[in-house]
């Protein structure tokens, strides 16, 4: 059974489609990296998941209608993480990360396990009493995807959620979210960081216009000639013993971006 299901989704702005009869699935035990450059319609493709962007097609959580879920049903079946790292309230990192277990109907001690599990995998714990508006954009960013993981459902969207942070940091998110999918749940992560969508996703989706226009594993979809056509970049790709490289080396010569991979 597919977690996400999109048939079809489109989403407009007037009358232009920023998102483009798009179709694709989530299952069970894979993590999922959405590319493509600025403008290509992810963010707007992942609220439309979630119904937080009115959309035309069909969406299913689950395997249930996104039109026949409530709040809370859509809240347990699937977490996100936005792009803005705004906290609007000077609440404690802890009382922030607690927010996450709103969904839920469980016990006092389920519930700090959890919170207490989501502030140790993002390295929070010296942080736990500060308000988070004094939190650094990296530090603030660790909280909300802890309020996330502490959310504790089987589907996770996240919006470019390495932005701003260091590299061990990104690195860690990066291993604890495919943990995740190892475990049995699924992610979906829009990345701009191609190396890191290469190293950790087990698929990529790659959009461009509000279309999708490959599907499919790292080295299917980041090649030579997409990377010149869609990003207008070259770049070395090579591997190792833990998968996929690709180092972003300079910008696409005109015939490069001509070139069809």
């Amino acid at each position: 059974m597919s977690l996400l299901s999109l048939e079809g989704v489109t989403v407009r702005r007037g009358a232009c489609p920023v998102v483009d009869g798009v179709t694709a699935r989530v299952v069970h035990g894979e993590m999922v990296g959405l590319l493509g450059p600025n403008g290509a319609g992810k963010t707007t493709l992942m609220r439309a998941a979630l119904g937080l962007q009115a959309a035309e097609g069909r969406i299913t959580l689950g395997g249930a209608s996104l039109d026949d879920l409530g709040p809370r049903e859509r809240a347990l079946a699937a977490a996100y993480i936005p792009q803005e790292r705004e906290v609007a309230w000077p609440v404690t990192v802890e009382a922030l990360v607690t927010l996450g277990r709103g969904p839920h109907r469980s016990t006092a001690e389920a519930d700090r396990a959890a919170v207490d599990a989501a502030i140790g995998a993002m390295d929070l714990e010296a942080y736990r009493g500060r308000p988070a508006t004094e939190l650094s954009g990296g530090e603030r960013a660790r909280a909300l995807i802890a309020r996330a993981l502490a959310q504790d459902t089987p589907l996770l969207l996240a919006d470019e959620p390495s932005a701003g942070l260091d590299p061990a940091h990104a690195l860690g998110l990066m291993r604890r979210l495919r943990d995740l999918a190892r475990d049995g749940r699924s992610v979906v992560v829009s990345m701009h960081d191609l190396g890191l969508a290469a190293r950790w996703c087990d698929r990529l989706i790659l959009m461009v216009s509000g279309r999708v226009v490959v599907d499919g594993p790292p080295e299917a979809v980041l090649t030579p000639g997409r990377l010149a056509q869609v990003y207008g970049i070259t770049a070395h790709l090579g591997a190792d013993q833990d998968g996929p490289l690709i180092v972003p080396t300079g910008l696409a010569r005109s015939e490069l971006v001509k070139k069809e991979e």
